[in-house]
């Protein structure tokens, strides 16, 4: 998407956005002077210009003076981005809100709306550690994003950042392995469909009876997925779930292995003979009724991956792996300022599969994508 966009292609973008952009801004206090350029729309091409195009605050600067947009300076710039972060994210919002509505509900698996759900760090400059952290939904197959949340490093992976409907699948890692979490996707009337984490996660046989795991992994044949009935207690609330396993093959439990060595080693301990071998396979827990049969269910699992190259897409392609910024203020905008940017990307993509070659709209269309 060119930042620097010719009048016509910048309409086309204008579209997308709310109306009353520079009344959002006034509610968000990015204007607080009646004097002075006060127009949404050339402050948000600049901002546009600066965070996606990857122009420096004096290249924006300079850029927005020859598109006669705005006389002013690279700290006047930086000054108002630093306020821009509220209303930058009340217009993702909107674009959120808009792709809802214009995807209706998809047809893939039919019986439900597939969302997968995870986190991603993003560091500041000489940082050495986390210094914030986006949580983002995407609903499949569309590769489109319905919810995020950006936060500082101190933001842990929870599903109770997120709201669930009836008739979703949601599909999430082992970093979301908690009662709480599961529990409230599943109140919520949603199906559940989790990598599972023993430790964190302890489950009971049917009944309350203790479950045994290694011993019923190590009756696993090579390739044979097996399940086994579960349960979990909850807030004085009993949930029952099924739980999927199969073995890796041996180059995959090898490499499973080195990394729970790794990650003991930088933790200053050793690593326990039963992670070890938990490590030799991969386990599933899910709500899904037993018309999913045990393969369905762990090949549907590996969906999720959909997000983590949402997230290098986001970095690699976008550059939104390292904020240039070390001010809390400017550094939050920036994020959203970004964010932003990959909504009015999918936007596009979107509008493409869709587009009409008469250029406009037929009155009495129904949306494709909403009859789906």
């Amino acid at each position: 998407m060119s930042t620097d966009a010719l009048p016509e292609e910048w309409e086309i973008i204008r579209d997308w956005l709310p109306e009353d952009l520079d009344v959002r801004a006034r509610q968000h206090q990015f204007f607080q002077r009646t004097r002075g350029l006060t127009d949404g729309e050339r402050w948000l091409r600049m901002i546009l210009m600066h965070v996606a195009g990857g122009l420096s605050l004096e290249q924006t600067a300079l850029r927005a003076r020859e598109l006669k947009l705005a006389d002013i300076s690279g700290v006047a710039l930086f000054k108002r981005l630093r306020r821009a972060g509220p209303w930058l994210k009340d217009l993702c919002q909107y674009l959120l809100s808009e792709q809802q509505r214009r995807l209706g509900r998809c047809i893939w698996p039919s019986q439900y709306r597939v969302r997968a759900i995870d986190a991603t760090d993003v560091q500041e400059p000489g940082s050495t550690g986390t210094d914030w952290r986006i949580h983002y939904s995407i609903r499949l197959p569309e590769l489109i994003c319905d919810h995020y949340e950006l936060t500082d490093q101190h933001g842990g992976e929870s599903l109770g950042r997120f709201e669930f409907k009836k008739g979703e699948l949601i599909l999430a890692d082992r970093g979301y392995s908690h009662w709480a979490g599961a529990a409230k996707v599943l109140d919520s009337g949603a199906a559940l469909l989790m990598r599972w984490h023993p430790k964190a996660f302890p489950v009971q046989a049917f009944g309350g009876k203790n479950f045994d795991l290694l011993q019923r992994l190590r009756r696993l044949s090579k390739h044979s997925p097996e399940e086994w009935k579960v349960q979990f207690r909850f807030n004085h609330k009993g949930y029952y779930l099924r739980l999927c396993a199969v073995r890796k093959s041996h180059l995959a439990a090898e490499r499973a292995r080195r990394k729970v060595r790794d990650k003991a080693k930088s933790g200053g301990h050793q690593p326990t003979a039963e992670s070890l071998e938990l490590a030799e396979y991969v386990l599933v827990l899910t709500s899904l009724p037993p018309e999913f049969a045990r393969s369905q269910v762990l090949q549907l699992y590996r969906c999720r991956w959909q997000i983590e190259l949402a997230f290098k897409r986001l970095k690699s392609l976008m550059g939104a792996g390292h904020v240039p910024k070390i001010d809390d203020q400017s550094a939050r905008a920036w994020m959203q300022a970004k964010l932003l940017t990959a909504l009015l990307l999918e936007r596009l993509l979107l509008e493409a599969k869709i587009f009409p070659p008469w250029g406009y709209q037929l009155r009495d269309n129904k949306s494709v994508a909403a009859g789906a």
